[in-house]
C-alpha cells in the first residue's frame, strides 16, 4: 500500500463546490479546503468550454494516491451520474506532508486501484503556474499571460503571510493584501508566459510578483 500522498485542484462554478465535496467524500477523499475565486477567460472562451460564470468555487483536497488512482481509473463512470461542475480538476503530486496527515490519509486505503495503470504520467504535459501579485495586479498579469499563450485563469484573494520576511530577503516592500493568479497551461507555453510575467511583474517590479509552476499528473473537466 503507498504511503505518497496526491493532491487535487478543482476549480468549479460558484456554489456547486459543496456537492462536489460530496462527491469527493463519497471517494474516500476526505479532506478538502474551500475558497472562492473568479475566472478570467474571456466568454467566448468559456462558452466554447462550457464553463459558466466567472465567479468560482476552489477546492484543494489531500488523498493516498491509491486513493486517487483508483478515482482516476473510474472517472468516466463516477462523473458521468453527476451534473455538470462547470470547471476541471487537476491532479498534482505532493513531495513532501507531515507524518500525522501522511498516516491519516493513508490509513486503511485499499489496493483496488491496482487494477489502474501503475504509475501515473504526465500524460498531458501541462504546469500549473502559480503567480502572487500586489492587490489590483491580476488582470493585467492575464493580459500579458494571454499574449504569451494562456487561454485563462483563475484569480484568488489572499494576503502573504511572511511579507516582513519576503522584503528583508528582497530588500523592497511588498504588500500583504495579494491576489493569486492560477493557470493551467501546455508545457511548451509556460515557460514563456512565465518569462514574459516575470519581465513586467517580477519581484522588483511594482506588482512584486512571485512566480512558480508545477507540473500535473492530469487534467480533468468535470
Amino acid at each position: 500500500m503507498s504511503k505518497r500522498l496526491m493532491a487535487l485542484l478543482s476549480i468549479v462554478e460558484r456554489d456547486k463546490g459543496a456537492k462536489l465535496i460530496n462527491v469527493l467524500e463519497d471517494l474516500n477523499i476526505r479532506m478538502n479546503f474551500q475558497c472562492v475565486g473568479f475566472g478570467t477567460a474571456p466568454p467566448e472562451m468559456m462558452d466554447i468550454f462550457g464553463l459558466g460564470s466567472k465567479d468560482k468555487d476552489i477546492i484543494i483536497s489531500f488523498a493516498a494516491e491509491d486513493t486517487v488512482k483508483d478515482m482516476m481509473s473510474n472517472f468516466g463512470v463516477v462523473f458521468e451520474s453527476h451534473s455538470r461542475f462547470g470547471g476541471f480538476m487537476i491532479i498534482l503530486n505532493t513531495c513532501a506532508a507531515s507524518r500525522v496527515l501522511t498516516e491519516l490519509l493513508t490509513h486503511n486505503t485499499s489496493n483496488a486501484s491496482e487494477k489502474g495503470n501503475g504509475a501515473m504520467k504526465n500524460e498531458h504535459h501541462n504546469n500549473l503556474i502559480i503567480i502572487s501579485v500586489n492587490e489590483g495586479y491580476a488582470d493585467s498579469v492575464m493580459q500579458v499571460a494571454r499574449k504569451a499563450g494562456a487561454t485563462g485563469g483563475t484569480i484568488i484573494k489572499g494576503r502573504l503571510a511572511e511579507a516582513e520576511l519576503v522584503a528583508e530577503l528582497k530588500e523592497t516592500k511588498i504588500d500583504e493584501d495579494r491576489e493569486i493568479l492560477v493557470i493551467l497551461t501546455p508545457l511548451n507555453t509556460s515557460r514563456q508566459i512565465m518569462e514574459d510575467v516575470n519581465r513586467e511583474f517580477g519581484i522588483t517590479s511594482k506588482a512584486n510578483g512571485i512566480i512558480t509552476a508545477l507540473p500535473t499528473e492530469k487534467a480533468y473537466k468535470i
